[in-house]
Parts: structure tokens; C-alpha cells; sequence
């Protein structure tokens, strides 16, 4: 067995017989030749069998569109739909009409037989009359049983509910005016209809180059197990690169938005689940991360749940213990405090020591935590899974009960992961629902920013009733944008309204008025939101207008269609995103293409003679690569001396302005010293954060950084220099896309025909040139990050002392003393922002420096290796290059899906 048949199965819920499909020894192309007689030999329970059955005909049809049809008309008869069977159908109908006995008389005796078979709601839709008849023997009841299966398959038909929810709305009104917009929105239909055909060309080229990247993954490692046992310089290199081949690919979509946005009932709707992340009656967490991806392992809902360290609580609760006592009427940092700890213990907290509350009986529900271990939930159903893991990640703010008997375990974790089966949207994409900003604990602040920088999409969650004013929205965009741009990798930032259907304005109650009320509504929502954004300037240095776009969306309409058709709610917009993102073309191009190069590289390797040519062309690639490699490092110190003069301003006016900016976040304005004093504890306890009053609002508070702010003019004073050398945009590459042009001609060279001889060995070269490119480019994306992070943390490192020291201060004039130790600080160590520069400078050198290394090294090992050695007892892989290169040809023409059918096609032959 193959891991094309591993990953299929897995995919499809079937873990089970993963073993018995290894011991029938069925791969690839035997998976697409399974018969009825051998799949119930492999699958010998009826509900996976009916569900394997109806999955691999899916995947036939797709692999082989031309059989489609046929496969359909076999299809069928099955379900019931000729005349002679729906007469037969009819009369038994009316048979059982007859009877007295109830539906559930009827069928008695089924439960048992469905359970026996390993049932599921999947299989329940794809059974045929013989497994109908296995299950229900006698004549009758298997009669009316069909009959009502067919009506539930029709119901539960998404293309024939699509079709009909489209219909219905625009029929129902009868002035001019209404037939007027029907006409238009079937014009506006019938334009659409190409983009479906290209999405189902799409989803039939995803299936197709699964098939192709199982089928190359297969022909790689027979050739590694071809290859000669000897160690030699050749042979060691050959193995090297086949291992080093991958196709890994990971987005990551983070979903920004305050308590009561609708968060939870957007991803819900958007992965195909009603209820499986909690909303209503529970108030959100604000600290727990919580990521959703796709179960590649198994059909069960798992959740990891990963906890911060008993020494990180143990802090919490001495510092939450010791700020009760000292003050009670600071009511945003108490009330807080009061929360996270009711939640836990209940009332106890409040008479206990903070040795006293790590005692283990309170978590002994939870014993992974003192252990330092993750805790891993598992379940059936999707609500079972939900319902066990809220009181890891959220409250019960009004549940009585509950407050008294159950504890509420959200203030110990830091991330929760949960895995859902069968979720294509998922397969390579990974939603996270994340606070809006960094948290106090070190741990958890680590890893929110190392998860926004790890996002390519950013998602921002607003109640559309209130969006262009929504304060909360906009300033998670504002304050996080550094860590998602240039901080970060983002490339793309989606506004989502959230709630579009509601209409409480509307003159017209009509549905047709409604609906086109709710319509015009959202147009107006999309514009004022566009003219929002364009007033902050902050987040237009990291993210274009190109990148910036608003989605009006309903997820109860999405369900409903009340008002709303479903491409009108825009879920599936961006579910089509999703789709979109999961794409793996690039991947399996890039894989096939280094497959490509290292099966040409075998096999120029085995062939004798051509010692002259070989010399040549090697001296060529040595001087064109020395040449390539002075223009990428020229481009490298411009940048370098450019990020020097940028760092420079940004030393002087930090230097300048640091005592001005401190004297701002410890003594702000409007706030009197008994008020102020706990705010300033709270900052020197958690290293620079605090809680600061909004401007627009005194009664709330935002969490800021002071470490942040100290280093505000030199982040800024390379803002833009860094956004043009290290760009997220997918189209555009960093140094001004000076490393990517680097070139050794190969391809020129391979078409001249003076050099026929190493023309394996020039394809074997340009494949290795794209791969080590594409390999760079990630490194620096990856590095860039913490070359930009470094000036904010050299500053942080930099205060650490002082607040170490204002930690201990104590007793009369306490809140004196501390303003003035951080002060004399500050004043006597602005030399930390010429470290700053200097620490951002060395990285940014050493970054330059590793990657003309690695290009060098590896460019240089593989001209020698290509065509300075010759292979002794080397395979000959002339099929296996004839196949994978048929394969590429396949990949490089995507629109033509005809080529990867073909491609797909090979592997059976």
C-alpha cells in the first residue's frame, strides 16, 4: 500500500481498514480497479462499505470524466428512479397504507442491524438494494424503507436544494419592478455560471494532481532503494536529494474580532458545522488561542489543549493575590483578576494563600497540567467535542450551577487545537481564533506573536451594525498590523461584516423589499469601511488597498435562505478563499519539478563520454555563477547601507523623545497618584504592559506596551524600507527580487545543441536552481521576522533592570520612587537604541551573509557532482524520467485538465 491509498482513506473517515487494504497489498492503481466483490472483502461492514463505495466512484468519475456518465446512468436504477421500479415502489406504498401498524413498528427490527454495520449519517445515503436487503429481510418493510430513503436523498440533495432556493425568491414578487431584478439576477446567473465551471475544472485538477503526486512519490522511492549501497560522494548526494524532496504546505487564516461579533458562528458556517464552536449563552476568553484544522489522522473531533507552566500561575497568583490587598477600587485590573480566579476556584480564592490554591485537588480533572502535559479530548460527534471543551476556553457568566459545582479551566490554557475529520477546507489551512492583542503571561504573548506572524490572512470580525464606528475592530487592526506585516508574512486582510441579515429599517417588510434593503445596506457597510481604512496610515505602510477587502456576511441566511440567496450571504465567497488557499498546485509543481532534476541528474550520470563538452560547460557555469553571485551580494549591501541611514534617524529621535514618551505612560495626564499607582505596579510586574484608558471612551481600557512605544521611532524610521526589501505580496520577491534572477542560463544552454551531450545534466541544474531559490526565499521570510522583532526586543531587554528594580519599591511614596527609578533609567541607557540598530544591523549582515553561502555551496556541489563524476553501477531510470516528466508536462498546463487526466492516467497503464 501506497500513501496516495493511506491518505485517501484517512481522508474519507476509514482509518479502520487501513491495515487490510496494507495486507490485500492495494496501491494506487489497484485502489481505482476495486470491484464490488473485493471491496466487501476489505470493507465487510455496510455502512463504511456503502460510503467507500459512493467516495471511490466520486473519485473515478473525477480521475476520468469521460466514464462520468455511464457511471451515472448505471447509477441510477439503484435508487429507484425507472418507471417499472417506481411502480413497484408505488404499490407497496399503498400496501403498507393498509396496515395498522406505525413507521416504527415497521422497521423494529432495524436499529440492531445498523449498528452491527458501523452506521454512519454518510453511509445511511449511499446504501443499495442489496445492502438494503441484508439489513431489512423481509419484503415489505425493505419496500417502504426505499421509498423513503429516495424522498430524504432528494431533500437532503445540495444541488437540487441550490437550484430550488435560487428559484423561489425571485418568483414570488409581481410588480414590474420585481420582475425587473429577476431578470437581472438571472442575467447576473447565467455570468457566473463560467466561474463554477472553472472552480469544478479546479476541484477536478486538485484530484488529478493528488494522483499525480502520490504516483511521483512512489516512482522516487524505488529509485532510492535502486540506488547503489556504496558510499560515494555521488550516491550519498543522490539519496540527500531525494530525501530533501517535500510538498508541505500550511496557511495559516487568523480571526481577529471582540466578544459577540459573530466569530464563532462564521467559522461555523464557513467549515460546515451548525454547532460546533460555542456562541450565545458563554462569554469568550480573551487569552486563549484556538486553531481549527482538519483530522488527517483519524473520523474522530479531537482537541489538544496545551497549558501554560505551573510556575507561570504560580506568579499569577501571587501577583494577583498581592494587588488585591493593596487595592480594590482599580475596577478594569481587579476585575479581571476576580474573573480569571472565580472561574477556577469559585469563592475559595479569596481566603487562600497563593501556595494554598496550587494545592492538586484543584486540578484533579485536569492532572496534564502539573505534569506539564497536553490534554487530548476525542469524540464522535461534533457537539459532543463542543460541550467538553468550553470550559477550557470560555464561561458561563449566569449559570448558578455551574458556578458552584464546576470549574472553569480557560485561565491555565494557552492554546487549544482542534481537529475536525472530512474537512477539505481544511487540509492545508489552519483558521485561529486569536485575542486581539498580546497577553501579560510571556508564554501566551509568545505564542500570539509568533501566530500572527505566522498568518497569511488575516480575518477582522465586526457587527455590521456599528462597523465603521467599531472601536475595538479597528484597533486590533492598528495595533497589530506591524506584527502581521512587516513583523509578519500577511499578505491579505478581509473586513468581514458579520450579521448582514438583519433589517430592522426596512420600510418595505415585503421579502422582495427586505431583501433588497439588506442588499443595499451591505453595499453602503463595504463603502464606509473602504473609507475607513483609507484614513489610517499606520496599516497602509504595511497593507496595500489591494490587499484590503470587506465581505458582507450572514451565516443564519447562509442556513436559511430566508431573504438571501446563498452566494448573496458571501459564506461562500469565502469558502471558495478557503478552497483557493488549499490549492497545492505550486507544491506538487515544485516536487514533480525536483523529481524531474534528480532522475535526469541519474541518468546523465550513467552515460559515459562527452569529457570535453562536460569541462566546458562546467568552466561556463563556474564564471556565470560567480558573476550572478556579485550581482545579488550588490543588491544586498545597497540594501544594508539604506537600512544604516533609515536606523540612524530612528536612534536620534528616539534618543531625543525616549524621556518625553516615558513621562507620557507613567504620569499621564487626568489621572491622579492613588488612581494611577496600581496601573504602575501592574506595568513593572508584566515587563512593560499595562492597561491604558481609550481616548474616546474612559470607562475601557486597551493593553499597551511601554517597550513598544520607547522603540515607536525606530520601527517607524524602517517601515518602509523593510516592507520593500522583505514584501509579502505573492508576486513579489525580497532584495527587489534580485535573488530570484539570479541564473546559471541552464535553460538557454539545454536548447543549443552544441550541448546535447549534458543535457540531462543542465535540467538537473536549473531544477536544483529553483528549488534552492524557493528554499531561500523562505528562510528569509522566516528570519525576517526576527530581524524586525529585534529592535522592540533589545529595548525590552534593555528596561528589564528597571523594572526589576521598581518591582521591590514599597511603602511611603512608593509611586515617587518608582516614576523616578525608571526615569534616572531611561536617562542613563538611551544607548540601548544604538544597540537596538546595531543588533538589527548584524542580523540583517548574517541573514546576507548564510544565504550567498548556501546558494554558493549547493550550486557549486551540484556543477561539480553533475559533471566532474560519473557513476558507477548507477540505475537506469529511463521509464521512471519518461513518466515523471510526462507528469510535469501535465502540471505546467493546468487549465488544460484533459493533460493531467492523461498524466492521472499513466500511472494505470
Amino acid at each position: 500500500m501506497d500513501d496516495f491509498v493511506r491518505d485517501k482513506l484517512t481522508e474519507w473517515g476509514l482509518c479502520k481498514w487501513i491495515e487490510k487494504f496494507k495486507e490485500e497489498e492495494v496501491d494506487t492503481e489497484s485502489f481505482y480497479c476495486l470491484d464490488d466483490q473485493q471491496i466487501a472483502k476489505l470493507i465487510p461492514k455496510l455502512g463504511p462499505q456503502a460510503k467507500f463505495k459512493k467516495k471511490l466512484l466520486k473519485e473515478q468519475n473525477t480521475a476520468n470524466p469521460d466514464k462520468s456518465d455511464a457511471s451515472a446512468q448505471v447509477i441510477a436504477p439503484s435508487i429507484g428512479t425507472s418507471n417499472k421500479r417506481k411502480r413497484k415502489s408505488d404499490l407497496q406504498g399503498e400496501s403498507f397504507q393498509q396496515h395498522s401498524r406505525t413507521k416504527k413498528q415497521c422497521l423494529a427490527k432495524g436499529p440492531r442491524s445498523y449498528s452491527e454495520q458501523g452506521f454512519a449519517k454518510e453511509s445511511f445515503y449511499c446504501l443499495d438494494d442489496q445492502q438494503i436487503a441484508k439489513l431489512i429481510p423481509k419484503v415489505e418493510p425493505p419496500a417502504k424503507f426505499k421509498k423513503k430513503l429516495l424522498k430524504e436523498q432528494n431533500t437532503a440533495n445540495p444541488d437540487k436544494s441550490d437550484a430550488s432556493a435560487q428559484v423561489i425568491p425571485y418568483t414570488s414578487g409581481t410588480s414590474n419592478e420585481g420582475k425587473r431584478k429577476s431578470d437581472l439576477q438571472g442575467e447576473s446567473n447565467q455570468q457566473q455560471s463560467p466561474t463554477k465551471k472553472q472552480r469544478l475544472a479546479k476541484g477536478l485538477r486538485s484530484y488529478s494532481e493528488e494522483i499525480i503526486q502520490a504516483d511521483v512519490k512512489k516512482i522516487m522511492r524505488c529509485v532510492l532503494q535502486k540506488i547503489p549501497p556504496e558510499k560515494n560522494q555521488l550516491n550519498d548526494f543522490l539519496r540527500k536529494k531525494i530525501s530533501d524532496l517535500k510538498t508541505e504546505k500550511r496557511e495559516v487564516v487568523g480571526v481577529f474580532g471582540k466578544t459577540g461579533a459573530g466569530k464563532s458562528y462564521l467559522i461555523n458556517a464557513v467549515i460546515g458545522l451548525k454547532k460546533f464552536l460555542p456562541s450565545g449563552g458563554v462569554r469568550a476568553c480573551t487569552s486563549v488561542l484556538i486553531k481549527v484544522e482538519a483530522n488527517m489522522q483519524n473520523s474522530k473531533y479531537e482537541a489538544i489543549i496545551e497549558f501554560i507552566t505551573k510556575e507561570e500561575w504560580r506568579d499569577e497568583l501571587w501577583f494577583s493575590k498581592n494587588f488585591r490587598q493593596d487595592n480594590e477600587e482599580d475596577d478594569t485590573e481587579y476585575r479581571d483578576i476576580d474573573e480569571k480566579l472565580s472561574a477556577l476556584y469559585g469563592e475559595d480564592w479569596k481566603e487562600k494563600s497563593p501556595d494554598d490554591l496550587m494545592d492538586a485537588k484543584y486540578f484533579r480533572k485536569i492532572p496534564e497540567f502539573l505534569l506539564s502535559k497536553e490534554k487530548i479530548l476525542t469524540a464522535d460527534e461534533d457537539e459532543e467535542l463542543s460541550e467538553n471543551v468550553i470550559r477550557y476556553t470560555r464561561t458561563k457568566p449566569d449559570d448558578a450551577e455551574d458556578k458552584s459545582t464546576r470549574r472553569w479551566y480557560w485561565p491555565l490554557v494557552k492554546c487549544v487545537t482542534i481537529k475536525v475529520p472530512n474537512a477539505d477546507l481544511l487540509k492545508h489551512v489552519t483558521l485561529v481564533d486569536l485575542p486581539g492583542s498580546g497577553d501579560r503571561n510571556k508564554s501566551r504573548d509568545k505564542m500570539w506573536k509568533t501566530v500572527v506572524g505566522s498568518c497569511s490572512t488575516i480575518w477582522i470580525v465586526a457587527d455590521i451594525k456599528r462597523v465603521a464606528s467599531e472601536v475595538e475592530a479597528w484597533d486590533i487592526l492598528k495595533d497589530a498590523c506591524s506584527n502581521m506585516g512587516n513583523g509578519g508574512q500577511c499578505n491579505q486582510i478581509h473586513f468581514i461584516c458579520t450579521q448582514s441579515d438583519l433589517h430592522p429599517d426596512a420600510k418595505d417588510t415585503s421579502k422582495d423589499g427586505i431583501r433588497d434593503f439588506i442588499l443595499k445596506r451591505n453595499q453602503q457597510a463595504k463603502k464606509e469601511v473602504m473609507k475607513e481604512f483609507h484614513q489610517l496610515k499606520g496599516v497602509k505602510k504595511h497593507f496595500s488597498e489591494e490587499s484590503f477587502k470587506v465581505f458582507t456576511v450572514s451565516s443564519i441566511e447562509f442556513l436559511n435562505q430566508k431573504y438571501l440567496n446563498k452566494e448573496q450571504t458571501e459564506i461562500p465567497k469565502l469558502k471558495q478563499f478557503l478552497k483557493e488557499l488549499n490549492d497545492c498546485h505550486k507544491e506538487t509543481l515544485n516536487y514533480v519539478s525536483g523529481a524531474r532534476g534528480i532522475l535526469s541528474l541519474i541518468q546523465g550520470a550513467s552515460r559515459r563520454g562527452g569529457a570535453e563538452i562536460k569541462k566546458a560547460v562546467c568552466t561556463i557555469l563556474e564564471r556565470k555563477m560567480k558573476g550572478e553571485l556579485v550581482e545579488v551580494w550588490k543588491q544586498m549591501e545597497e540594501t544594508y547601507l539604506a537600512f544604516e541611514k533609515c536606523l540612524s534617524d530612528g536612534v536620534e529621535k528616539s534618543e531625543r523623545s525616549c524621556e518625553k514618551v516615558l513621562e507620557s505612560v507613567i504620569n499621564p495626564k487626568k489621572r491622579s497618584g492613588s488612581s494611577f499607582h496600581m496601573t504602575l505596579k501592574y506595568l513593572v510586574q508584566h515587563n512593560g504592559i499595562y492597561n491604558a484608558k481609550t481616548n474616546k471612551n474612559q470607562n475601557q481600557r486597551k493593553q499597551k506596551n511601554l517597550n513598544m512605544e520607547l522603540s515607536s521611532y525606530l520601527t517607524e524610521s524602517i517601515e518602509e524600507k523593510f516592507k520593500e526589501t522583505f514584501p509579502n505580496e505573492v508576486n513579489c520577491e525580497p532584495f527587489n527580487g534580485k535573488l530570484n534572477s539570479f541564473s546559471l542560463d541552464t535553460k538557454r544552454m539545454k536548447m543549443n545543441p552544441k550541448y546535447k551531450d549534458v543535457e540531462l545534466q543542465l535540467e538537473f541544474l536549473n531544477a536544483e536552481e529553483d528549488k534552492k531559490k524557493n528554499k531561500l526565499i523562505k528562510i528569509i521570510r522566516d528570519r525576517k521576522k526576527k530581524i524586525y522583532s529585534s529592535l522592540m526586543t533589545t529595548v525590552e531587554e534593555s528596561m528589564q533592570k528597571c523594572y526589576d528594580d521598581a518591582k521591590v519599591i514599597s511603602g511611603t511614596n512608593s509611586l515617587r520612587n518608582m516614576r523616578e527609578t525608571m526615569k534616572k533609567h531611561v536617562h542613563d541607557s538611551k544607548n540601548m537604541f544604538k544597540n537596538a540598530k546595531d543588533i538589527m544591523l548584524n542580523q540583517l549582515e548574517d541573514l546576507m551573509t548564510d544565504i550567498m553561502k548556501d546558494l554558493k555551496e549547493t550550486m557549486q556541489e551540484s556543477i561539480e557532482l553533475s559533471l566532474k563524476t560519473y557513476g558507477d553501477s548507477i540505475p537506469d531510470v529511463t521509464v521512471e524520467l519518461d513518466m515523471v516528466k510526462n507528469h510535469y508536462k501535465g502540471l505546467r498546463e493546468p487549465q488544460k485538465t484533459s493533460s493531467l487526466f492523461q498524466s492521472a492516467k499513466l500511472m494505470k497503464s
